[in-house]
């Protein structure tokens, strides 16, 4: 695989993993794009790995506390802040990954990944989030999070597994319509990434176990540097815009590249 097709495809993983933009429809589509091969399941792997080292190293105070929470909760006790937030993640990921499942087993998965259906959940889910942004209010704290709205947030997850519906983005547009402002849903958002990738890249790894030779780990490393970057400035940015500017320009870009895929689709 070239060196220019690598950085390509891991600088998309990395900036649109975190975007409200769907990573999983822009991965779809590029080989399409540029008449190129399926990138494979170990270059997956390794962009996601290369994102998730970006999301651990922003919000690392955040993971610190919440995974000396998670020994907390081994022992049985939710006596701390850490040992809560560890708590709230878990439930918010189970819905996903049963899903997850479920998807995969009946090949549900592989039937959604075509043109139309990321055109409509990108003009959809992006439009479902401007209202969501517009309309929610900004009395919640991420340090206010609930049992309850992490459960929320968690099933509103399993609608990311359809492509182009966009993880990050369906989760922001679920903690807005609860009542967390704009840099909270964000960060909310981004903390139930770190599960999720790390659920979905054990199980593509488990798959591609074996079948890996020098050349193709060497491709991996690559890819998964250029995504570490790519994430970790695309998370900067977006954090900081987060401060004085909403969602509506993520909204936007979704409904072009929406309207745009499905005149490709049904033309």
């Amino acid at each position: 695989m070239s060196l220019l097709y690598l950085f390509i495809l891991a600088t998309i993983q990395g900036i649109t993993e975190f975007l409200p933009i769907s990573s999983s429809g822009h991965l779809i589509l590029l080989p399409n794009l540029l008449n190129h091969a399926d990138q494979g399941q170990l270059i997956d792997v390794a962009v996601h790995l290369g994102t998730l080292g970006a999301v651990l190293l922003y919000f690392w105070a955040d993971f610190k506390e919440a995974l000396f929470g998670f020994l907390r909760l081994l022992q049985g006790k939710i006596d701390t802040r850490g040992a809560f937030l560890a708590l709230c993640l878990i439930i918010a990921t189970v819905p996903v990954i049963i899903a997850g499942l479920i998807f995969k087993l009946t090949g549900l998965s592989d039937l959604l990944r075509s043109t139309a259906v990321i055109g409509w959940t990108m003009l959809g889910f992006g439009l479902l989030l401007f209202w969501a942004d517009r309309t929610g209010t900004e009395d919640k704290p991420a340090t206010a999070w609930t049992l309850k709205d992490a459960l929320v947030m968690g099933f509103a997850q399993i609608l990311a597994l359809i492509p182009g519906t966009s993880r990050s983005g369906i989760t922001i547009t679920a903690a807005r319509k609860l009542g967390y402002g704009r840099e909270d849903a964000a960060r909310l958002s981004m903390l139930m990434s770190v599960p999720v990738i790390l659920a979905s890249g054990t199980l593509l790894g488990l798959e591609v176990v074996g079948t890996a030779n020098l050349a193709a780990a060497r491709d991996g490393a690559i890819a998964a540097a250029f995504a570490f970057i790519a994430a970790l400035l695309a998370l900067s940015v977006m954090m900081r815009l987060l401060k004085t500017v909403s969602y509506t320009p993520y909204v936007i870009y979704r409904v072009i590249l929406g309207m745009i895929l499905l005149v490709i689709a049904y033309s």
